[in-house]
């Protein structure tokens, strides 16, 4: 007896690492692609707000940096947070030390 299934092989990490980039963004979880949904004003205000009155008392102290819409690559997951906060000594640097444009690691 031959059984069919409908089961489509699963995309890996990798693969949707090279597609392009989507608005508003896909992630990348338990093998499928998700796409966020588009956030709308006041989730906007609130999000910018945010990020600016973390990284005012963060930054200046060396803690951490607050980042809105930053993509993480981590445990096999693509995701992109609203806000995702770093700290200081785990903030992906260039050999220039100016921050990295891809974060494969966890926010913490």
């Amino acid at each position: 007896m031959i059984t069919i299934t409908d089961a489509k092989p699963q995309l890996s990490l990798e693969e949707f690492s090279e597609l392009p980039e989507t608005k508003p963004s896909s992630e990348y979880l338990n093998g499928k692609i998700e796409q966020k949904p588009m956030a709308q004003g006041q989730h906007s205000v609130l999000q910018g707000r945010l990020v600016t009155v973390i990284n005012e008392v963060m930054l200046p102290k060396k803690l951490g940096h607050a980042f809105p819409e930053l993509r993480c690559n981590f445990g096999g997951l693509s995701i992109v947070p609203d806000i995702s906060i770093f700290t200081w000594d785990r903030t992906p640097q260039t050999a220039q030390r100016k921050i990295a444009n891809r974060f494969n690691l966890h926010p913490d």
